[in-house]
């Protein structure tokens, strides 16, 4: 009797126990698994106190309650936590069957079906039950070993095929219906005094809640959601159908102050918060589960909010609505000062920028000017050059037939100081004569070209800008190239000579005839004219003849203003 005593009491604590820990992610099978061993030890102690065969009776038949369903439903729970699908039908049908089978030990006194026999007398103060069996307890027998096979085969077949399921559940699944099944057959065969089935429950209800607990740790929804909910300050709303208050939680409250006296079953006190109620379920209806932004408030004290709305659901029952709500305000403060930070900065880099571009180039045209304070010129080459580019250029821009981009454009007039740079190599022996070349002499002129190239490269070679780069060497390099092909420093002819050096060559040629010169006087604008016209498709790209006409009044009008 003591033993039956302990084995309740501790079936009874471990139940306690797992409806203290209890969570919705639980089994359903299982929580019935903890409320039907108790009910069977309570049959198997007063079977120990009997006194008469209508108490062993009575007794034999709630210890039955755990013999005939508790098989039943531990295969079930097994099918669910293995991930077995099985039809309602099946079951149903199972269940009929112990149903069934119980009928039969409920009648088992008045027939001859479950038990042919029956005699009860009590030996040294020992309740002696003996029975002869009849064939329904024979299939009752069938109905456990096919219960048990049933199981085991579900978890070996888990274990085998779905690997989405956790072995150490699968190993523990295998535990209650072995230890079960070992002491019945134990008892069965040794015939001890007491039986260890109640005591094999109880130890299959330790191993169910194991069990249990191992479950939540596998509900990754509801630990995100939980997470989620907790962990960022997330409210939710509940209403029905006809959008009557069922309930928030502390942090919706907490974002509508409202709802803290808000009535259960009725609608919104808030007339603003019942108004956007009503176009929040418009737009999930419209853009389902779409991000609503919901502001409160103004000033410093201004909250912004994003909403989903989501449908409530039981099943396949639509039964009301659920309003999540998040508060933005501080992302919305962080990503607002995190832009104006930006713009600050981008303000910042660009004056910064544009300050270092201004003292690279003044650095170039220094250098330029330095350069052309050698030559034999009047002054002001490199600036006259410079601008009657930046005419040429404008022109050309709008020939379609070109087609050029707008950073082409402005690289070839940043580019035309740079130009002459190559002088700098040049001998002032040279470079300084008054009077014309003699063959030599002009040789060692034409170097400049290739000696320019030369110096814009390393000037420009740690430049982030490379398209720069290479229209300033191209500039350099191959102004005084010819169409035709007998120019220098490479000969090169047609539209192998760089576009930009073809125009640098007409700005270049226009500024040395129209201004004067230690061994010349100046030209007039109309000789000037007739020399560049006559040089279209021999010394200049006869395609840029059009721009050229177009642009003539301009640099005439410009040399005009200046002194030349």
């Amino acid at each position: 009797m003591i033993y039956y005593v302990i084995t309740l009491i501790l079936s009874v604590l471990l139940t306690v126990i797992y409806m203290f820990k209890w969570h919705k992610s639980y089994n359903t099978y299982i929580t019935i698994i903890f409320i039907l061993v108790p009910i069977t030890n309570i049959g198997y102690l007063l079977m120990s106190m009997c006194t008469t065969l209508d108490g062993a009776m009575t007794s034999t038949r709630i210890t039955y309650i755990g013999g005939c369903f508790l098989s039943y439903f531990i295969l079930n729970s097994i099918f669910d936590l293995c991930e077995l699908k099985v039809s309602r039908w099946v079951r149903a049908s199972l269940f009929a069957q112990s149903a069934i089978l119980y009928t039969f030990v409920l009648t088992a006194k008045e027939g001859s079906l479950f038990y042919r026999t029956l005699s009860f007398s009590m030996e040294d103060g020992v309740p002696v039950f003996t029975k002869t069996y009849g064939p329904m307890h024979t299939v009752f027998i069938i109905a456990i070993i096919c219960y048990c096979i049933g199981s085991f085969a579900a978890i070996i077949y888990t274990w085998i095929k779905n690997k989405k399921v956790s072995d150490t559940m699968l190993r523990l699944l295998f535990i209650p219906q072995l230890i079960c099944l070992i002491c019945y057959l134990a008892n069965k065969r040794f015939g001890f005094d007491v039986e260890l089935v109640p005591a094999g429950y109880t130890v299959a209800l330790f191993v169910y809640l194991l069990i249990s607990d191992r479950l939540r740790l596998y509900d990754i929804e509801e630990i995100a959601a939980g997470a989620m909910i907790k962990g960022t300050g997330t409210g939710v709303i509940l209403f029905d159908n006809s959008l009557r208050y069922l309930g928030s939680n502390r942090a919706a409250k907490d974002f509508f102050p409202s709802l803290v006296a808000q009535e259960v079953d009725a609608v919104l006190s808030d007339p603003d918060l019942n108004a956007n109620l009503n176009s929040w379920i418009e737009t999930h209806d419209l853009n389902h589960r779409t991000p609503i932004s919901y502001t409160v408030g103004e000033g410093e004290g201004k909250r912004f909010f994003n909403l989903t709305v989501n449908r409530l659901r039981r099943g396949l029952s639509k039964d009301g609505w659920q309003v999540t709500v998040v508060d933005e305000t501080k992302n919305r403060k962080y990503i607002e000062l995190i832009n104006n930070y930006n713009a600050d900065l981008r303000k910042e880099v660009h004056e910064k920028t544009k300050h270092i571009v201004e003292m690279h180039n003044n650095l170039i045209l220094s250098m330029a000017t330095m350069v052309e304070s050698r030559d034999n010129s009047t002054g002001g080459h490199i600036k006259r050059t410079s601008e009657g580019v930046r005419i040429l250029v404008d022109e050309i821009c709008k020939d379609k037939n070109f087609d050029l981009s707008e950073k082409f454009c402005a690289d070839v007039i940043k580019a035309a100081p740079m130009h002459d740079l190559g002088k700098i190599a040049v001998d002032d022996a040279v470079l300084r004569k008054p009077g014309r070349f003699t063959d030599k002499e002009f040789a060692i002129m034409k170097t400049h070209a290739a000696e320019g190239a030369k110096i814009v490269h390393e000037i420009l070679k740690v430049t982030d800008d490379e398209s720069f780069k290479v229209v300033a060497e191209n500039v350099a390099h191959y102004h005084h190239e010819r169409y035709d092909g007998t120019g220098y420093p490479k000969g090169l002819s047609g539209e192998d000579i760089p576009l930009e050096a073809r125009i640098m060559a007409i700005a270049d040629v226009y500024d040395a005839l129209v201004s004067k010169r230690v061994y010349k006087e100046s030209m007039s604008f109309e000789e000037a004219d007739k020399i560049i016209m006559d040089g279209m498709g021999k010394h200049f790209d006869p395609r840029l003849k059009s721009s050229y006409m177009a642009a003539r009044p301009h640099l005439e009008a410009y040399y005009s203003s200046i002194e030349r």
